[in-house]
């Protein structure tokens, strides 16, 4: 266990937030990371409200532990955004300017809101519009990043910057890296590379597999990932060898996806993750990795994760305060 300002305001034993992952994350996997004693958390991209129900449902029946709801702007939807502040203990958002009212609209249904930055400037905004503490992501993060600075001068930054409590995001895969931005002032983290390859994860077995055999040099830049996506252009990480096996492929449908039992054609660099509803080149699909990868050795239930994880940070916390005491 290790308490933090973070962990008293959602009620959470350990400080870390499981990042938005889109259909990555499914309800098994959120459940589990916060059975372990984290905010596990589920997102919710161009999702039917009747389908965020459903899933919100499948969650509370494995978990009567906080949750958290990531939605991203401006895909808003009002019906999802009153469901999940009703329900969940954080609403969180990212890809947008924070906004005041959706902050207002949280809080007046009783859950806390929260915004990933990826400035010092939005940061400030974020507080300024009510939000109950902010994530800051650094370019060492998987999938899109919003700012362009690497994680420790946007963390000193924010923490210089605002009073609520500052997550860190971006290249935190292992207990190392989470003592060491605890030490740098951080209320906790927040995860998303670590648990794509969770036993309870949505994400392709194939996928998984590319981040297994990954380093952190593995993770790499690009802009072409931006076909149907959301938040495009943008510049966003994927594992190099799913960048250069999209680019080596004729311009032509990769795959197809299966949603509500009808098949959809993927076409090459489609901007979403390849989940397990897909099929087709899965290895040349949005391999999103950040940094973190080389911390993946391989599949792990979440709560396994956690557990490894937070054991891990508290020895290293405590040899330091060792070492401070003499």
């Amino acid at each position: 266990m290790i308490e933090t300002d973070f962990t008293r305001l959602v009620g959470c034993t350990v400080p870390i937030q499981l990042a938005g992952m889109g259909a990555v994350v499914s309800p098994e996997l959120a459940a589990a990371v916060s059975e372990a004693g984290a905010l596990g958390q589920i997102s919710f991209v161009q999702t039917d409200p009747a389908v965020a129900k459903q899933r919100l449902d499948r969650l509370e029946q494995l978990t009567g532990k906080p949750y958290g709801v990531n939605l991203l702007l401006p895909y808003v939807h009002p019906e999802i955004l009153m469901m999940a502040s009703r329900r969940a203990r954080v609403v969180d958002f990212f890809w947008g300017d924070p906004d005041p009212d959706l902050v207002e609209q949280v809080h007046a249904e009783g859950a806390l809101a929260s915004w990933q930055v990826g400035s010092v400037r939005e940061a400030i905004s974020a507080e300024r519009a009510g939000c109950d503490f902010i994530s800051a992501q650094g370019i060492e993060a998987g999938g899109h990043l919003r700012g362009q600075l690497s994680l420790l001068p946007l963390l000193e930054g924010v923490l210089d910057a605002v009073s609520v409590p500052v997550l860190a995001s971006g290249g935190i895969g292992s207990a190392r890296s989470i003592a060491a931005v605890l030490q740098a002032g951080a209320a906790g983290v927040r995860m998303g590379t670590r648990f794509i390859a969770a036993a309870e994860s949505n994400a392709h077995p194939e996928y998984v597999k590319a981040l297994i055999a990954a380093g952190a040099e593995d993770s790499v830049l690009t802009t072409l990932f931006e076909v149907d996506c959301p938040m495009c252009p943008a510049k966003h990480r994927v594992v190099r060898s799913a960048l250069d096996l999209a680019e080596a492929l004729p311009d032509r449908p990769i795959g197809e996806i299966e949603v509500s039992g009808s098949h959809y054609p993927i076409p090459r660099f489609f901007g979403f993750p390849p989940t397990r509803q897909m099929q087709g080149t899965i290895t040349a699909m949005a391999c999103y990795a950040g940094q973190s990868v080389a911390a993946i050795h391989g599949v792990q239930p979440a709560g396994e994760i956690v557990a490894e994880l937070v054991r891990g940070a508290e020895n290293l916390l405590a040899r330091h305060d060792q070492i401070a005491a003499h």
